[in-house]
């Protein structure tokens, strides 16, 4: 059964039939898909949708579709994901975001991403979980070091080869223990 989680500002939730077409929308704006190999069609944002509602239903936490309590408007995905392609430090747990640009700025991501953390540190019961991006992707680097992540100075090319001679193929990789995560949020164990 998928955990929902309330922030101060954001609802993270399972997804709806209704967040299909801000979400491909989302995934065609190139300011949001600017570290990514390119926008993305209509099918894989649905593809994405049908297999994160599924790994919620089925084990509670998956990247979680999100909502500003205030309005309840979608604004993108927050959450923690097992990766898709090989990567020499799996296996592993992703943290990962992408929010619609309007809602840039705003601290959104920051107060999502601790949400999702604590699900997975003090629900699910993960021992490590790890974010990575472009190297050159300032503003997501410093989600991760605002919600406690470490660069693990383990840089790596990403393997895709639709990044092959481009400045987004070098990635690098934060950390967050289960230790330091209690350390950094406070509480125990």
């Amino acid at each position: 059964m998928a955990i929902e989680i309330i922030s101060e500002r954001l609802r993270l939730r399972q997804w709806k039939e209704d967040d299909r077409e801000p979400y491909a929308a989302l995934n065609v704006d190139p300011l949001v898909m600017r570290f990514f190999p390119g926008l993305q069609s209509r099918k894989g944002s649905d593809h994405d949708i049908e297999r994160w509602s599924a790994e919620l239903d089925n084990r509670g936490w998956s990247n979680w579709a999100v909502e500003t309590r205030a309005s309840g408007t979608f604004i993108g995905f927050i959450g923690l994901t097992v990766p898709r392609r090989a990567l020499t430090f799996m296996p592993c747990v992703e943290l990962g975001y992408r929010l619609a640009r309007e809602h840039w700025g705003k601290g959104y991501a920051t107060e999502g991403a601790m949400a999702a953390l604590r699900v997975g540190f003090e629900q699910a019961g993960l021992q490590e979980i790890v974010s990575f991006t472009a190297s050159i992707n300032l503003a997501s680097r410093a989600v991760m070091e605002r919600v406690g992540m470490t660069n693990a100075d383990s840089d790596f090319d990403y393997p895709n080869p639709a990044l092959d001679g481009s400045e987004l193929k070098r990635h690098c990789l934060y950390r967050l223990s289960r230790k330091r995560w209690f350390q950094f949020a406070g509480g125990s164990p």
